[in-house]
């Protein structure tokens, strides 16, 4: 048996090839997401531990920004003396390390990177932990010099003497480049900007007595967790925070993980994309094989072969496809893996490919991955040919089940498919967001289930309809390739599986993000009454002189300044919640249109007081009139007032949790130093719109960051963030689409070798070559279309139910792309034409004679 299946295996190689493709995409997946985030952790790991200090001393905050106020938290510079007179201190340095800044040239042109990576000030403390050394230049001596980083200088042109502004929370300032540092280390891929420690703290930080931490370095024979308990005694342990080098490595590592992880569960969601819908290839695969061998597998048993036997030689066969794909997609992985460390190095993070790290747990994951989809796709298939009678030796019978009747795959699929609608219109009905979504992603699930089972049942009636005018416009051609298409509905249903997987995620999430952008259309249409809107481009704060600049510029009535903040909010039925609030002028009402159910913008803004959305109120207890304690950045905290109620739907400062926001006074008393992260502007009377946007362009020409926006720039900017998940999705159907293609390839393949005699009796009796390629072009249509209907119904659904899960967070438009949906269905024939050439030409190749002596 052992012979025969090898055998077997390599008779059948190249039917079996696109399934190893199928299996090989998966494992590549896997096996590249794990190599790159181990290699990117174990250089950032590295990264962290040796410049980290013995003892790091910061300032103690407690709250995590999820949206950046501006403020830079800092301590007395002057604790660096304090700190070396500590028992056991060899050194300790008052660190300055300032996030967010904008350093342009003496073109006006950004100097920092243009991917999101941020541009950092930091004072010139040279030592042996630095990340980089002083490699031409001098170090900085005075307020007008500073160093660069050898790679922004490089990518932006700038050399020694060049003249650079710099644009910090303070304000901005010229300095001239003195000298080039170079990384010793990986570079995140931020710039770099070095003062001397004196300019560093009075430019930056606004204060020449502060810092923004200490950094301790311990005497020879002084542990770090005995330095860290003397300096936290001599200091006051609960006045700061205390760190060692591995607890602050550890936080590093923590705060870069979200990035890492990102990227993982992305491609880990493309290898389960290709997993999904590599399963239906190689199940398709395996029964259309065994469907053929049907006189092989009834000579095999008639020879002595018992069930038992005849089902592992099918799962063998399976392993050994798995065992290649795997082989190969584990070297892909590797491949992966170094064609995104390049891209990273091309968007500005260099990490050494020649340190790719390849754990133990990559090759298991990629054998496991692979070895186990085969396995399961191959399964049923296998009891399947283990039926197989000895007298199937003496007919052409087919085990593929054509004739078996579908009445369990219709209970099941019924079955599956009502709880899974009952899913669904829980989630369409329920009132709580978590609720909703959870019983969403049970319905998807379901629903998907339930359509890939009872898919066969839907084959005669839908193909039917979809290849009626196949007769009238092809003629028997378009009859016979009709029928093939419905000779086989398991077959059909399993082909097509494939792409309604890509295509049923496609329309769902295409639903949704038309949706959410026609309700952020509505909400910015209903919400946002000013001329224009003043932003950072990438959404930071900015200095307080381009708030007076904005203010200044001829031709401009009225500022209204936003400003946000983290809180933690003590709730009347004893939640604690975490969210960000924001702050406003008291005119905010000139510029925005509020909805209040109690109070109004007066008493929302008025000092001690805040405003907070109705849902959340009543979901926690509190009334207007009521006292809420409030915690603020920086350990500061206040009980402040409910003055006032919104609705969220067109509440200022929507999508925060809670949506909280209070008067700039208040914010200032207990959480200041923040800066302004967008100005409202009103036109003068007798200032056109025009007018004021040119101005106000021109006056910001010296901060390239800003950004002037009108009402249509703003819902570009909301259309724009949202396309970016889209393309996350349709990046997931291309890749649903190509496995999709090779399994129509080879279901057609597969189909072409079965119909051999058939076909030389159509040859036979007079049908062309060209007529033969059409016949199989127009099955591989209906199948992809039929597809493409089922995938489309089903993410119409889904897009539905997903909507509704949106409208709890204020986003209650509905809106269908019917273009897209068109586009697709088109786009879906055209895939069937393309799968279907190489099958085509094969079929039309055939030796007539040979075929028709086919067996």
């Amino acid at each position: 048996m052992l012979k025969a299946t090898l055998r077997s295996f390599l008779a059948h190689k190249g039917r079996l090839l696109l399934s190893a493709l199928a299996v090989l995409l998966s494992v590549a997946f896997v096996a590249g997401s794990l190599i790159f985030s181990d290699t990117v952790s174990r250089t950032f790991d590295r990264l962290f531990a040796s410049t980290a200090a013995d003892v790091t001393v910061s300032p103690k905050e407690g709250l995590d920004e999820a949206v950046p106020s501006g403020r830079t938290a800092t301590l007395p510079a002057a604790l660096a003396e304090r700190v070396r007179r500590v028992d056991g201190v060899a050194a300790a340095r008052a660190e300055v390390d300032v996030n967010g800044l904008t350093v342009v040239d003496e073109n006006n042109e950004p100097v920092g990177p243009t991917t999101g990576a941020p541009t950092l000030g930091n004072a010139w403390n040279p030592n042996e932990r630095s990340p980089v050394e002083l490699t031409s230049g001098h170090a900085p001596r005075g307020p007008g010099q500073a160093l660069l980083d050898s790679e922004t200088a490089d990518r932006r042109d700038v050399r020694i003497g060049d003249t650079l502004t710099v644009i910090a929370p303070p304000g901005s300032f010229e300095v001239r480049v003195v000298g080039i540092v170079t990384f010793t280390t990986t570079n995140p891929g931020a710039a770099l900007v070095f003062l001397d420690p004196s300019t560093a703290r009075t430019k930056l930080l606004g204060d020449p007595r502060a810092a923004t931490g200490i950094a301790v370095d311990a005497a020879e024979g002084v542990g770090d967790e005995q330095l860290k308990r003397r300096v936290a005694a001599a200091l006051g342990a609960h006045t700061y925070d205390f760190r060692t080098a591995d607890e602050q490595a550890e936080s590093d590592v923590e705060q870069l993980g979200g990035f890492l992880d990102v990227i993982k569960y992305v491609m880990l969601g493309f290898a389960g994309i290709a997993v999904l819908v590599g399963v239906f290839l190689i199940v398709n695969t395996f029964s259309m094989l065994i469907a053929q061998r049907t006189r092989e597998l009834g000579l095999l048993r008639a020879l002595g072969a018992d069930r038992r036997q005849v089902r592992r030689s099918v799962l063998t066969e399976a392993l050994l496809l798995g065992l290649v794909g795997s082989t190969l997609g584990l070297a892909a992985g590797i491949g992966l893996a170094a064609g995104l460390i390049e891209l990273m190095g091309l968007l500005g993070m260099n990490i050494d490919a020649d340190e790719m790290v390849i754990g133990w747990v990559t090759p298991v994951a990629a054998y496991v991955v692979g070895l186990g989809v085969t396995f399961v796709a191959a399964y049923l298939p296998a009891r399947r040919a283990a039926g197989v009678s000895p007298m199937a030796a003496l007919s052409d019978a087919e085990v593929a089940g054509v004739g078996r009747p579908l009445r369990v795959r219709a209970v099941a699929g019924a079955v599956v498919g009502a709880a899974g609608a009952a899913a669904l219109v829980g989630c369409a009905v329920s009132e709580r967001t978590a609720s909703a979504a959870s019983l969403l992603g049970l319905g998807v699930v379901l629903t998907l289930i339930a359509t890939v089972i009872a898919g066969p049942l839907l084959v005669r009636p839908v193909i039917r309809v979809l290849g009626g005018a196949f007769p009238a416009l092809f003629g028997s051609i378009g009859r016979m390739s009709q029928r093939n298409a419905l000779r086989n509905p398991r077959r059909t249903g399993a082909t097509a599986a494939a792409l309604m997987v890509g295509l049923a995620l496609v329309g769902g999430m295409s639903v949704a993000s038309e949706s959410m952008t026609a309700s952020f259309d509505r909400q910015i249409d209903r919400t946002l009454g000013a001329d224009f809107v003043i932003q950072n481009t990438n959404f930071l704060p900015f200095p307080k002189e381009v708030t007076d600049a904005v203010r200044d510029t001829e031709g401009v009535g009225l500022v209204v300044r936003g400003r946000f903040t983290p809180v933690a909010v003590r709730l009347p039925d004893g939640d604690r919640v975490e969210t960000t609030a924001a702050g406003y002028d008291p005119r905010l009402d000139e510029v925005a249109n509020i909805t209040y159910t109690q109070g109004d913008s007066a008493a929302a803004l008025a000092d001690g007081r805040l405003a907070m959305d109705r849902d959340f109120a009543r979901d926690h207890g509190v009334r207007v009139g009521g006292t809420v304690p409030v915690e603020f950045q920086g350990g500061r905290s206040a009980e402040l007032t409910v003055g006032a109620l919104t609705d969220q739907d067109s509440a200022e400062g929507f999508g925060t949790q809670g949506g909280l926001y209070f008067g700039l006074g208040t914010l200032e008393r207990y959480a200041p130093g923040g800066q302004d992260s967008a100005l409202y502007v009103n036109a003068a009377p007798g200032t056109s719109d025009d007018e004021l946007r040119a101005r106000l362009e021109a006056t910001l020409d010296p901060y390239p960051q800003v950004q002037v926006r009108d009402l249509a720039d703003y819902k570009q900017l909301v259309h724009d963030q949202i396309t970016v998940l889209l393309y996350l999705v349709y990046a997931l159907l291309g890749l649903a689409i190509i496995i999709a293609v090779l399994g129509v390839v080879n279901t057609l393949a597969l189909s072409v070798v079965e119909r051999t005699r058939e076909i030389g009796l159509l040859r036979a009796i007079g049908l062309a070559r060209r007529q033969l390629r059409r016949m199989i072009r127009l099955e591989s249509v209906v199948i992809a279309v039929f597809g493409a209907v089922l995938g489309l119904a089903l993410g119409l659904v889904w897009g539905l139910c997903t909507q509704q899960v949106l409208a709890l967070q204020g986003m209650t438009a509905l809106a269908i792309p019917w273009v897209t949906i068109v586009a697709v269905v088109i786009g879906s024939a055209v895939i069937g034409v393309v799968a279907a050439l190489l099958p085509a030409l094969r079929a039309s190749r055939m030796n007539v004679l040979a075929a028709i002596a086919h067996e």
